[in-house]
């Protein structure tokens, strides 16, 4: 009997001793107290499986982070003014073979505004150069919203390659969309989004960034320097009030919401939802395999199962927002400091694996 006791006690002590899926996830995220940090989410099928918060969302009145925390998510925002352009062209009010000449007759050359249609806008792929930098400086910049850093884009006479032939990222693509959703719509393209996808899926506290708002009831960013921690969000990061590439502030909570209200068909289509997230192919394609839907990445687990995924980063933000659908799953993380987004989804997804939640 007493051998029996013994064998279960040292059974308990290492059932005790093994790290559980919430302590595997805590690791990943490791931030130290008193310090910036972020929120975590993770959802399979409807059913949140893990959420936690670590560090301050302001150094100064020391306000923690929770998981109801606003963060600006950075280019996440771009599905959202994706989602938009995607209503309106089933809508008939605009079509993704449109040429950005019908929307911006003031390229200075025309011809290359007439090679340039409003899907290669959404898949990074218009060849349009990023020359801000060039014709604006840092100062300006810092306060710079779409129409300001679209501007310079129209200087351009020439491309870096033909048009749906190649991918390379842009930001102001989307300052551009935001723009024409503004064109087509008379309205704020920032009321568009909130009318069209955060009232009908829930997102009650989510905003956008328009000029220095907002300024109140959000999370603060930070960069970490030898000398401490400084401040790096609106006022200090150049391109931070341009909001159609970057300018959706949510939390894992609300980000929750959203994948939710596109897995039912709450907000948008199944035909919009489908096209989004499948990897468009162009005819004339020079480049590594597709990869990109409407904004939406798309690639693959290690155990190759479908990944629709955009990381955020601007200023002192970095966010990550994966879904595999197949296996009903969501991973989210929103953080005020510089965080290795890919590193971190590798650590959860080998957890989510080793836990068998990927099963």
């Amino acid at each position: 009997m007493r051998k029996l006791m013994l064998v279960c006690i040292v059974a308990l002590i290492g059932c005790a001793n093994k790290p559980s899926f919430r302590q595997e996830i805590n690791s990943v995220f490791s931030f130290q107290d008193g310090t910036p940090g972020g929120a975590v989410l993770i959802l399979k099928n409807d059913s949140v499986v893990f959420s936690s918060a670590y560090g301050l969302a302001d150094l100064q009145s020391k306000e923690k982070i929770t998981t109801q925390t606003l963060f600006n998510t950075g280019s996440i925002s771009k599905t959202f003014v994706a989602y938009v352009i995607l209503e309106l062209a089933q809508e008939g009010k605009l079509s993704l073979n449109d040429s950005l000449a019908r929307y911006f007759p003031d390229f200075k050359n025309p011809a290359v505004a007439q090679q340039v249609r409003i899907h290669h806008l959404l898949t990074h792929t218009s060849g349009l150069p990023d020359n801000r930098r060039q014709q604006l400086d840092s100062v300006f910049l810092l306060t710079a919203k779409d129409v300001e850093n679209w501007n310079p884009i129209k200087l351009n006479d020439s491309l870096n390659f033909e048009p749906g032939t190649r991918f390379e990222y842009s930001n102001p693509a989307f300052n551009g969309l935001a723009l024409i959703i503004e064109k087509v719509t008379g309205n704020k393209w920032q009321d568009e989004v909130k009318n069209r996808i955060f009232v009908p899926a829930g997102m009650k506290a989510s905003t956008i960034t328009d000029g220095p708002y907002p300024t109140t009831g959000v999370a603060h960013a930070y960069i970490k320097t030898t000398s401490g921690y400084i401040e790096k969000d609106y006022g200090e990061e150049p391109t931070f009030a341009a909001a159609g590439n970057g300018g959706v502030w949510s939390s894992v909570e609300e980000l929750a919401l959203y994948e939710k209200a596109l897995r039912k068909g709450t907000i948008l289509n199944e035909e919009i939802i489908t096209a989004s997230r499948t990897s468009r192919e162009f005819p004339n394609w020079k480049d590594a395999p597709a990869f990109i839907g409407a904004s939406w990445f798309i690639g693959q687990t290690d155990d190759g199962y479908k990944m629709i995924y955009h990381t955020g980063t601007q200023g002192g933000f970095y966010g990550d927002y994966v879904s595999i659908p197949d296996k009903g799953i969501l991973y989210l993380m929103l953080c005020n400091i510089p965080t290795p987004q890919e590193e971190k989804r590798a650590a959860v997804l080998a957890a989510l694996k080793k836990y068998n939640w990927l099963d």
